[in-house]
Order: structure tokens, then C-alpha cells, then sequence
């Protein structure tokens, strides 16, 4: 039997992507490092689909019509360049080799180059929305060569999300454009997590609020224009009760949240490529300083009385009305907030596109996150809006009319939270640090000014001036005249 798609590495992710395409009347054949895991997964699901069982990549290859399609699930990394390199010498040109993990999208962009070099297509497939989202319907972002995608295009739109009908799949670019935009999906997804865990805890900590209430105002929230997935969620985990304690799940997990690369890799790239990813980064520094438990018990012992500390939520807005309109104000800070992390993050893929010569379609980006991924929100209909006309696109995604409206009318409430936040002492640096980067965009001027100066003094690095072109430097140790360099 000629499989139409062949499918290596059966862990959860593979083989739930190997049962959605059976599922959807594609052939497909199967392999795994160990053969029990092939076993397993047919003797389970041999009722969804085609399946062809093999026990090395050289039978894979063999039970695959042309031009073959190879998906690769396995471990980032090495692992990936290994299967790559067993798997060339069997392959023929026009070939298709698909690597759907999380792959670093500089990695991808040397394989592509090198499989390119043997007549091999290979293409960097971005999948989010985990392991439900892999068997029912992902989010799916694929790169590599336009060609590829006129053969491997149509199975994956196939199996991916729908949205009213339209497939939350597309081709986003060349070589590693695919990785590179799920890598900023996830950077955006680090964002969206910290920010609604700022808002949980300022509820919590300043207006009484437990996990039970809270549960209730998220379901309340994702009825408004915060309406998204991970809103959604979030009541369901804050009403959960933790069945050996009867206490709400959210107080036995222990607060050091873990991370595996790719929020990391957002920010390290947003250096790179000069886009200020502020509220991604300090999501990733978050999640760092959670881990330092130790550090963390020996500094509350230390300032146990210091200046600053939270104080008692009945002191401030823990019940009334006083409590409503500070959760009120927490929700317009929440949805300023993310609307700031998305922005950013589109930023960075406008900086990206530049830098590495992808011609990336913001709009079809915003539509492929709509269903299936992890980050999907109703606001991303307003961002495609947004990019919809080329002559119209906003130099940043604040900039567009709805969202221009919106953080307007959510600034005072913003500004009182960060405030709030700031002299009670409940961390909150994503909401800070959005608030910082809106404020540093409408700044008429920044006191870079003075850093240039700086520089100029200690490192004659030179400055630009105001009023006049040219580049210049003053001779800081002799008689401090200007010279134009």
C-alpha cells in the first residue's frame, strides 16, 4: 500500500498527528525509534485510517508514493539532524522532508539550505494548540519553498483548524520563516500567561478576592473584548479544588513556573533583530524568578517589615464598591496590557521579515492563530482589519483606529493599576513594562539623549545632533570643542 505521508517519532504530538491525518482519508505510514510504540498506536487506532506499519526509516521511505513527505517528530536538536541524516541517502529529489517540532528557526535555515543543496525540499512546520489541538485540529505555520507547499499545502490545510470555514494554515515564508513565527506565537503566549497571572494576583492580594471568585470574573471577562482561550481556562483552573486538600488547586501547585526555550528564544531574537519585546522578556524573567526559591525565602525573611510590603486586602478594596471598580480597572489593564504583547510581537515579525528577506503577510499570520493554537482571541480579527490594506497597515499595531480607541480609554485604569501595584508590593512587570513601552512611544523626547552623551565621553562613540546632519564628538579630555567626524 503507498502511504501518502510517512511519520517518524510516535510520541503523543506524532502520533496524534498521524491519527488526524488518517482520520482525514490520508494513508499513513508509521515509524518509531522502538516498533512498540507503532504497534501500540495501530492496534489502538487502526479504526480511524489507513495505516502502513514499518520498522526502519529505509521502509518508510519504501512504502511512500512520490514525491515522498517525511514528518519528523522527534526531540529538538540533535535528534531532529540525526533522522535528517539517515533519511537523505534514501530520499530522491522533489523529495519532502518536514520537521513539525520546536525546532530553533536558525537551525531550520541551515537544514533548509543544506537539503536544498541535495534537490530535497525541507520545510519547518510551526504547530500549536499541544496535543488536543495535534489530533483534532492545530494551528499550523509552514515555511520552506513555495514549491514544497504546492504538494504538502493542501494535506496540511486539511488537517488543521477551521475557522468559519477557512483553514488556519498558510504559507508564511522561506526557509525558517514557519519556526520562526510559532517561536513568536509562543513569546506572545509567555506574555498572555504572565499578564493574567498579574491580574489573579492583584485580585487576589489587594482586593480579597479567592481562586473560587476570581473563576467567576474571568468567565465574566471572556464575555467581553478579553475573550480568548486562555481567559477561558483560566476560570476553570481557578474553580478547581484539589481533591486531597479540598483546597483550591492553585494553592498546592508549587509557584515556580518552567519553561522550554522558546519565550527565551523570542527575546534573545527581539535583541537581534532590534524589535523591543519588553513585555515577552520580562514573561521570561518572571518565569525565572519564580524558580529561585531559595533566593526568594531568604530575601522575604530579610525585608520580612520593609517599606512597601502588601497590606491587609481589607484595607484597601476588599469589599464594595471600591472592590468592583479596581477589578474594573484591573481588566482594562489586563486588555491594554496584551494588546501591547501582540503589538510587539508583530513588531518584531515586521523586523524579522527585513532581516532575514521574508516577505511575511501580517494579516495571514493573525488568521492562522485564530483557531487550534494557544493564543487564539477574539482580537484577532481587528489585528487582520488592521493589516488588511497594504497602503493602510499602522507602523505599529497600537497605531490601529480600534486599538488606538481602546488603550485610551483603558489608560487611567492602567496607569492606577501599575501604581497600585507599585506601592503596595505586588510584582506586576508585564503590566508595568507594557505601560512603560507605550509611554516611551508617545515620549516627545527620551533621555537616550544623555546615553548618547555618555558614550560619547567615555568611548567617543559620537552623536547626531538636532539641528544639523552630521555625526559628531566632543574632545572630552582637551578643550572640550565639538568636531564633526
Amino acid at each position: 500500500m503507498a502511504a501518502d505521508i510517512g511519520v517518524t517519532g510516535l510520541a503523543v504530538m506524532g502520533a496524534n498527528l498521524a491519527r488526524n491525518l488518517a482520520r482525514n482519508g490520508y494513508t499513513v505510514a508509521l515509524h518509531n525509534r522502538t516498533a512498540a510504540k507503532t504497534d501500540a498506536l495501530i492496534n489502538s487506532y487502526s479504526s480511524e485510517g489507513e495505516f502502513v506499519r514499518t520498522e526502519s526509516l529505509a521502509e518508510l521511505v519504501g512504502a511512500l508514493q512520490r514525491p515522498r513527505r517525511v514528518l519528523i517528530m522527534v526531540k529538538a536538536g540533535a535528534p531532529v539532524d540525526a533522522v535528517i541524516d539517515e533519511l537523505v541517502p534514501l530520499l530522491d529529489e522533489g523529495d519532502i522532508v518536514i520537521d513539525a517540532g520546536n525546532s530553533f528557526f536558525e537551525e531550520t535555515r541551515r537544514r533548509e539550505e543544506t537539503l536544498r543543496g541535495h534537490g530535497l525540499h525541507f520545510v519547518g512546520v510551526g504547530v500549536s494548540g499541544g496535543e488536543e489541538g495535534a489530533l483534532h485540529g492545530p494551528s499550523i505555520m509552514p515555511g520552506g519553498s513555495r514549491e514544497s507547499y504546492e504538494t504538502l499545502g493542501p494535506m496540511l490545510e486539511k488537517i488543521a483548524a477551521d475557522y468559519h470555514g477557512e483553514p488556519c494554515c498558510a504559507w508564511v515564508g522561506t526557509d525558517g520563516a514557519g519556526h520562526y513565527v510559532k517561536m513568536v506565537h509562543n513569546g506572545i503566549e509567555y506574555a498572555d500567561m504572565q499578564v493574567i497571572g498579574e491580574a489573579y494576583d492583584l485580585m487576589r492580594q489587594l482586593a480579597g478576592l479567592e481562586p473560587a471568585e476570581q473563576a467567576a470574573v474571568f468567565r465574566e471577562w471572556n464575555t467581553t473584548d478579553l475573550a480568548s482561550y486562555l481567559i477561558e481556562i483560566t476560570s476553570e483552573v481557578l474553580e478547581q479544588e484539589d481533591e486531597l486538600t479540598g483546597r483550591p488547586l492553585v494553592d498546592v501547585i508549587v509557584d515556580a513556573a518552567g519553561q522550554k526555550g522558546t519565550g527565551r528564544w523570542t527575546a534573545i531574537s527581539g535583541l537581534e533583530v532590534g524589535s523591543p519585546v519588553t513585555t515577552i522578556a520580562e514573561s521570561v524573567f518572571a518565569r525565572s524568578i519564580s524558580s529561585q526559591q531559595q533566593l526568594r525565602r531568604i530575601t522575604r525573611d530579610a525585608f520580612a517589615a520593609g517599606v512597601g510590603s502588601p497590606v491587609p486586602a481589607d484595607e484597601l478594596y476588599g469589599s464594595g464598591e471600591a472592590r468592583q471598580s479596581f477589578v474594573e480597572d484591573i481588566r482594562k489593564a489586563l486588555y491594554a496590557s496584551k494588546l501591547v504583547s501582540y503589538a510587539q510581537g508583530f513588531d518584531m515579525l515586521t523586523a524579522a521579515g527585513a532581516e532575514y528577506g521574508w516577505d511575511l503577510d501580517m494579516r495571514t499570520i493573525a488568521s492562522l492563530w485564530r483557531a487550534g493554537c494557544i493564543i487564539r482571541a477574539d482580537l484577532l480579527d481587528t489585528i487582520m482589519k488592521a493589516y488588511q490594506h497594504a497602503d493602510e497597515r499602522p507602523a505599529n499595531l497600537l497605531l490601529a483606529p480600534e486599538f488606538t480607541e481602546a488603550i485610551n480609554e483603558c489608560l487611567p485604569a492602567w496607569r492606577r493599576v501599575v501604581a497600585a501595584a507599585a506601592t503596595y508590593g505586588v510584582p506586576a512587570p508585564v503590566f508595568s513594562s507594557s505601560l512603560a513601552y507605550y509611554d516611551s512611544l508617545r515620549a516627545e523626547r527620551l533621555p537616550a539623549s544623555l546615553t548618547q552623551g555618555l558614550r560619547d565621553y567615555f568611548g567617543a562613540h559620537t552623536y547626531q545632533r538636532v539641528d544639523k546632519p552630521g555625526t559628531f564628538h566632543i574632545r572630552w579630555s582637551e578643550d572640550r570643542t565639538e568636531a564633526e567626524v
